[in-house]
C-alpha cells in the first residue's frame, strides 16, 4: 500500500536525506521516496502506520500531514481549509528588511544628502543584513543555495564561503574601502546568482530562496530577481560615475 504525505520544513537535500532515513527506519515502512520540490513523501507500507508514529520519528523542524484527495468532502469544508498566503504575504519579511535598509540609508545621509553615499550605505547594509540571516543556519544554507546558484552547483565550497563574502563586501562599502573592487565583485557575484534565479523562474520550479538563508522560508519569486537586479544596477551606476 502506498501513501503520500505532505512534509513541511525541508529546505535542502540534506533535509530530504534525513527525512528518508528516519521514515525508512519505521517498522512497516518498506520504501520511502521524498520529493523536495513538492514537499511530499511517498511511503510503501507493509502494515498500517499512524500519522503520530510518523511524526514522532522525525525531528521537530519537520511537520508531516496526510495529503488530502481533491474529492475528499472534508477538504471542501471551510473550517478544514487553511487560507493560502499571497505572494505579498509570503515575501513580507523581505519587504520589511528592504524597507529598514532603505530608511537607514536615507537617515545616515539626510543632513548632507549625497545619493552616492546613500547607495553605498544601502549596498553595505544589504550585504551585512542578508549575511546575518544566512549565518543563522550556516549548515543548511549551502545546500539550499546550490539548488539555483550555478557556481555553487559546480563548486560546493562557494556556498559555504558566500555569507562571509557578503560580510566582506558589506564592510568594504560601509568603510568606503576598495569601492571599485567591491562594485565589480557585486556585479560578478550577483550576476551569476541572477542567472540561476532567472533559469529557476523560467523553469517554474518551486524551491526556497536562500537570499535570507533558511531561517526565513521564502519562496523563489520575481522579488528575488528584482532585489539582485537593484544591486547590480546600483553597482553599474556607481562604476560609471567613478570612471
Amino acid at each position: 500500500m502506498r501513501q503520500t504525505y505532505i512534509i513541511s520544513g525541508m529546505t535542502c537535500n540534506g533535509c530530504k536525506d534525513s527525512v528518508e532515513k528516519k521514515l525508512s527506519a519505521i517498522k512497516g515502512v518498506t520504501n520511502v521516496l521524498v520529493d523536495l520540490e513538492k514537499a511530499e513523501a511517498s511511503l510503501d507500507l507493509q502494515s498500517p502506520v499512524s500519522l503520530s508514529q510518523l511524526q514522532q520519528s522525525l525531528p521537530d523542524k519537520y511537520v508531516i500531514s496526510e495529503k488530502k484527495n481533491i474529492f475528499d468532502t472534508s477538504v471542501l469544508d471551510k473550517k478544514s481549509i487553511t487560507p493560502q498566503k499571497t505572494k505579498i504575504q509570503e515575501l513580507q519579511p523581505l519587504f520589511i528588511i528592504f524597507g529598514y535598509i532603505t530608511i537607514t540609508s536615507v537617515l545616515l545621509n539626510y543632513r548632507d544628502w549625497n545619493i552616492n553615499d546613500a547607495m553605498l550605505d544601502f549596498m553595505g547594509l544589504f550585504y551585512i543584513v542578508f549575511s546575518f540571516f544566512k549565518i543563522l543556519d550556516l549548515k543548511g544554507f549551502p545546500d539550499s543555495f546550490r539548488m539555483y546558484d550555478p557556481l555553487a552547483k559546480v563548486i560546493p565550497l562557494y556556498g559555504w564561503i558566500y555569507p562571509f563574502l557578503e560580510i566582506a563586501l558589506g564592510l568594504l562599502f560601509l568603510m568606503r574601502f576598495q569601492i571599485i573592487t567591491a562594485l565589480i565583485a557585486t556585479i560578478i557575484i550577483l550576476g551569476i546568482t541572477t542567472i540561476g534565479v532567472t533559469k529557476t523562474l523560467m523553469d517554474k520550479k518551486s524551491i526556497q530562496c536562500a537570499c535570507l538563508g533558511t531561517a526565513l522560508k521564502l519562496p523563489m519569486t520575481q522579488a528575488t530577481f528584482i532585489e539582485n537586479t537593484i544591486m547590480i544596477i546600483m553597482a553599474i551606476t556607481m562604476l560609471t560615475q567613478l570612471f
